[in-house]
Formats: structure tokens, sequence, C-alpha cells
């Protein structure tokens, strides 16, 4: 057998290993909410762009997760004085009981 590069539970374990890197460095260093959740954003996002570039399916769910993270980020490190936790977490929500409602089972793949 023939070797096809990572296979795709290697990806998640090194996807994980990364994960706790950062989040030690983050504690260890003191760089606050802000850049933490913006690292761990990006470590997804492009979690998903490496499975792209290998020609895995990409897990949307994970995809989207790293975009709110991303936005929490960004949020903090802006200062805004409205909570986005709040918002985000409705939001998260409802797309995902809309998309439930929206796609037809039979089109649904089970992992």
């Amino acid at each position: 057998m023939a070797d096809e590069g990572i296979a795709p539970h290697r990806l998640n374990a090194i996807g994980s290993g990364l994960f706790f890197m950062w989040i030690g460095v983050v504690l260890f260093a003191h760089f606050g909410w802000g850049i933490g959740l913006l690292g761990v954003g990006v470590l997804m996002l492009g979690g998903q762009g490496v499975r792209t570039l290998m020609g895995l399916k990409l897990v949307t769910l994970w995809g989207d997760v790293g975009v709110l993270f991303v936005l929490g980020g960004v949020w903090d490190l802006l200062s805004f004085r409205v909570r986005l936790a709040p918002i985000l977490c409705i939001l998260a929500g409802l797309f995902l009981v809309v998309s439930a409602l929206a796609v037809n089972p039979k089109e649904m793949v089970q992992p």
C-alpha cells in the first residue's frame, strides 16, 4: 500500500497537539483572551485549509467554530463595548437549528 500522505487521524492528532501547545504559550506568556481566541481560530481554519489541500472532506462545524473564535479574538482585541459571546451563541444556535431543518435527511452523511 502506497503512502498517501498524512492520514486524517494523524492530522487530527497534530491539530490537537498544536492546540494544546498554543494554549500553553498563551497561559505562560499571559497574552490574554483576545490573542488566545484569535490563535485558536487560526489553528482551526488552518486545519481546514490543510484538509482541503490534502483532498479531504472539510468539517464544516470546525470551520464555522474557527471563524467564531477569530471573531471573538478580534472583538476582544478591539475592546467593543457590546458583549460578543451571547450574540455569537444565539447566532450559532440559530444557524444549527435552521440548517438542521433545511437539510434533506437523505443528504446528511453519518460520521
